[in-house]
């Protein structure tokens, strides 16, 4: 069947279909449901094929979008499978949990509702793998080669997948007990099901690439192993979470989103009877409003809080009444606006936590907190208290989402000679992704600072084109985007 062109004249968007609210908080089965078969093509049929694809600019990874769209709407599985598999290692790490970027700078966002770019990406592969259509893709032969991959997360497997498929010997180190980072243990499994990572390391195993679980890469033991490998890929993250300094900090029952989270994560894997973190009949504040605050949310309703208050201090979000985009083609903020947001939430916008108060022995029993408003001074944001506006919030679980400044390993980089970025506690790297130091590569989030899977990745596919150049001389690998410090 041809492309229509005009396909989005004749088919309003559908979007993925969620269980609902009141069912799914109950359980800790996924949120979203797969679409019909027949409703994907229809949505890829909305792609108006317009010349200039501005996805391509929304999307770091340069998805070829109009092109498995084509392929999609024409029931050509194959075809669309290997156009989104050409730019991305992991569609379906990025159909579970990039928030689209790519849809925000659809051309039909801006004056209508773009395509669901998301949708069509997670059904063409999720068809793949049940059609047993993504067999393994070993090396034609080896480069006699060896890179050690330091961090299990999307930026260090996309890289060792690459490295691995050029024919170098990849091992990949993780300090946890499970490959996957954050992936694993950290998005909540509603949010991102943990078999799709086991699924594709059993195509990576299969492909080559080795891994090593409870393997914490020190300064201790870094020297070692630089002198193993031909060359290393830093892909630590950036774990390393902003801090309150208010009174009333230690007070049992004050916890980072990060101590939080995992313990959700081991208990769905059946490592755990129940979370050592347990929001379980109490009032719960979040500080935050970002993706983890989001996170934290749908985790302390599935646990059973009384109540959960999200506390921000920006000012509420203005409310979109449809998906035009009012900042085509940039990415509006999503604050406020996850699924997290419909299954029960108080939201308390325009204040601050100035204190914790309760008892070193029971514990928090209460946020005080103050509103704000939001003033320019020289160009940069203030927050400013309102007079008389101190108030008490209920808590006997406080958990802080306020957002990583950086990563959590920072004597491992000075050991292994790696200059730090002062401002951002991340690795500097060249336009090569070679760090400082000779032989040592890093990306992801280690020189990103936190940020979108989808940026992981890209970053991961780009190091590894650097590091299969500096071994063998050239490289045929695709290398999306730049290092972040250069492409500011």
């Amino acid at each position: 069947m041809a492309h229509d062109p005009q396909g989005f004249l004749t088919h309003d968007r559908a979007d993925t279909p969620k269980r609902p609210a009141s069912e799914r908080v109950r359980d800790w089965q996924p949120i979203y449901l797969r679409a019909h078969d027949e409703i994907v093509r229809a949505q890829a049929r909305r792609c108006m094929d317009c010349g200039v694809a501005f996805c391509h600019s929304g999307c770091p990874l340069g998805n070829l979008i109009p092109e498995w769209n084509e392929f999609t709407a024409r029931g050509d599985l194959a075809s669309a499978s290997e156009r989104l598999h050409a730019t991305n290692n992991f569609p379906e790490f990025t159909g579970w949990i990039c928030p689209a970027p790519c849809e925000s700078a659809c051309v039909l966002a801006i004056n209508t509702d773009p395509v669901t770019i998301k949708q069509v990406e997670i059904s063409i592969v999720e068809r793949a793998f049940a059609e047993d259509a993504l067999p393994p893709q070993p090396p034609a032969k080896l480069s006699g080669k060896s890179v050690a991959v330091v961090g299990s997360g999307p930026a260090g497997l996309a890289a060792a997948q690459q490295l691995t498929r050029a024919g170098h010997r990849v091992v990949v180190f993780e300090r946890d007990d499970r490959i996957g980072g954050l992936l694993r243990y950290g998005i909540p499994d509603f949010k991102m099901p943990k078999d799709i990572i086991d699924r594709r390391l059993a195509q990576m195993s299969a492909e080559g690439t080795e891994f090593s679980v409870n393997s914490d890469v020190t300064a201790e033991t870094f020297a070692r192993l630089r002198s193993e490998f031909d060359a290393v890929v830093l892909s630590v993250g950036a774990l390393r979470q902003r801090e309150m300094d208010v009174p009333g900090r230690q007070l049992p029952g004050v916890y980072q989103a990060m101590e939080y989270l995992p313990g959700g994560n081991r208990v769905q894997s059946g490592d755990l009877v129940a979370p050592p973190i347990d929001a379980a009949g109490k009032h719960v504040i979040i500080i935050g409003g970002g993706d983890t605050a989001a996170d934290c949310l749908g985790t302390a309703n599935r646990q059973g809080a009384l109540s959960v208050t999200l506390l921000d201090h920006n000012t509420a979000p203005t409310p979109r009444s449809n998906l035009v985009n009012p900042v085509w083609p940039a990415a509006p903020s999503s604050r406020g606006s996850s699924p997290a947001h419909d299954e029960g939430v108080h939201e308390a916008w325009a204040r601050e936590a100035i204190e914790f108060v309760g008892d070193p022995t029971t514990g928090v029993r209460a946020v005080l907190a103050e509103e704000v408003e939001i003033l320019r001074v020289d160009g940069a944001r203030e927050f400013r208290p309102i007079e008389n506006s101190q108030h008490e919030l209920p808590a006997e679980l406080v958990l802080l989402a306020t957002g990583f400044v950086g990563t959590d390993v920072p004597e491992l980089l000075t050991a292994a000679g790696v200059e730090i970025n002062p401002r951002r506690g991340t690795a500097v790297v060249d336009d090569a992704w070679q760090t400082s130091a000779e032989g040592v590569f890093a990306c992801g989030d280690a020189t990103r600072g936190a940020s979108l899977v989808v940026w992981a990745i890209a970053e991961g596919r780009a190091c590894a084109a650097a590091v299969d150049a500096a071994l063998t001389g050239a490289s045929q690998l695709p290398s999306p985007v730049a290092p972040y410090a250069l492409a500011l």
